[in-house]
């Protein structure tokens, strides 16, 4: 067997998306050391475009990590958005806005999911010196049904790894090699559309999100700057992007976000149109032994309801706030409860992801869900959503994001 360079950690981190780097800064920030490992480089992390609205509980802790400073000065504060729909067949469509501050007191902030991880990398690596290893391959965990578990991995440069801890967090997505070692159980979802998403280098028309529910098909008008869009449209799950050309992508958008008084600025888009599919999946138990798992490597959500990187870092404070019980007070009770802690908020972000797909999207008009019963349904949840303060102030609610520990 090859020899390989030991080393020793209290908490070893696999995935250094938002969920390994909040974890790894709460870490810190209460004295506990934690080794970072990403298959990927800095360079690939740092570009990967993920998620962009942040609900309120999320930036008030990343305020709290002292790792806010950017987000604070480029981050676009939101304090609600616009269902826009047509009230009845043939009527044009028209906006309707939830306001949030008024209904809930707060808002949310578009800041890209990659602005986020380059403002931890930043904090951790440049400012504190402390270690993320990139670019490692042959991860796998062992002994996580001792008190004494280890990851191996081989480093870019080819030498062979050690690494013994007391804990070990799976970050690494639904593809890594955490999740089979735990072995959960799997509820799934899968959509029958999936989106297009296009980049655009077009300056925001409104300074808020637009929800639109339209014949031809869901479409999304969103942000990432004041000289950047980004959109999407429902297309079929086996769409291939090839077939989209930006002409065919404008006019999409043009007909399904066509509104009275809106305009909708072209530009060229900064990256090839990609294709999300539309699922949502969660993993019981989300622990075995001192392996847990946390984010997209426990539960998935279609991007609709913007739970995906919150869920992740809601986890990870429930996870660093075990760690530092059990290894400062001997008390693993937060061990114990880490699952069932965190699938309280996981399934009611799954409810609330799937109530605004299922209102929002078109479905196919040979089933139950698109025929004409099925679009009066739909029309008449956006009627109520717009028209009563109660479930108003629900949705208001479930998009800011409940305040962690309230769920």
């Amino acid at each position: 067997m090859t020899q390989r360079r030991e080393a020793r950690t209290t908490v070893g981190i696999i995935g250094a998306g938002p969920a390994g780097l909040v974890l790894a800064t709460l870490l810190d920030r209460a004295g506990i050391d934690a080794v970072v490992l990403e298959a990927r480089d800095r360079d690939y992390v740092e570009a990967r475009v993920r998620a962009g609205v942040l609900e309120a509980p999320t930036v008030e802790l990343l305020r709290e990590l002292g790792v806010a400073g950017r987000l604070d000065r480029e981050g676009m504060g939101h304090t609600g958005i616009s269902l826009r729909f047509a009230e009845a067949p043939g009527a044009p469509a028209r906006d309707h806005r939830i306001d949030f501050a008024d209904l809930v007191g707060t808002g949310i902030t578009v800041y890209g999911q990659q602005e986020v991880v380059k403002d931890l990398l930043a904090d951790r690596i440049d400012e504190r010196g402390l270690p993320v290893e990139f670019g490692v391959s042959d991860v796998a965990v062992h002994d996580v049904e001792t008190d004494a578990p280890s990851i191996t991995w081989t480093a870019a440069d080819g030498t062979g790894h050690v690494l013994r801890c007391d804990v070990i967090a799976g970050c690494d997505g639904f593809h890594g090699v955490s999740r089979p070692v735990v072995a959960p159980e799997v509820a799934e979802r899968v959509y029958p559309f999936a989106w297009l998403g296009v980049l655009a280098k077009a300056a925001p028309t409104t300074d808020e999100l637009v929800y639109a529910h339209h014949d031809d098909g869901f479409a999304l008008y969103s942000m990432r700057s004041p000289e950047v869009t980004r959109l999407y449209l429902q297309v079929p799950t086996d769409t291939d992007p090839a077939d989209w050309s930006d002409a065919r992508i404008w006019d999409g958008l043009h007909t399904r976000l066509a509104c009275d008084g809106f305009t909708l600025h072209e530009g060229e888009f900064l990256e090839k149109p990609s294709v999300t599919p539309m699922r949502s999946m969660v993993a019981t138990p989300m622990r075995r032994g001192r392996l847990f798992l946390a984010g997209d490597a426990a539960h998935i959500v279609p991007p609709t309801g913007a739970k995906g990187m919150n869920l992740a870092i809601a986890d990870v404070r429930v996870l660093a706030e075990a760690v530092e019980r059990a290894l400062r007070g001997g008390d693993e009770s937060g061990f114990d409860a880490y699952s069932a802690t965190c699938l309280r908020r996981i399934w009611r972000a799954e409810h609330f992801s799937w109530f605004m797909t299922s209102m929002l999207h078109r479905f196919d008009p040979a089933t139950e869900a698109g025929d004409a019963f099925g679009v009066g349904l739909q029309r008449s949840q956006l009627r109520y959503a717009v028209t009563s303060r109660a479930a108003a102030t629900s949705l208001a609610e479930n998009y800011v994001g409940l305040p962690h520990g309230a769920v």
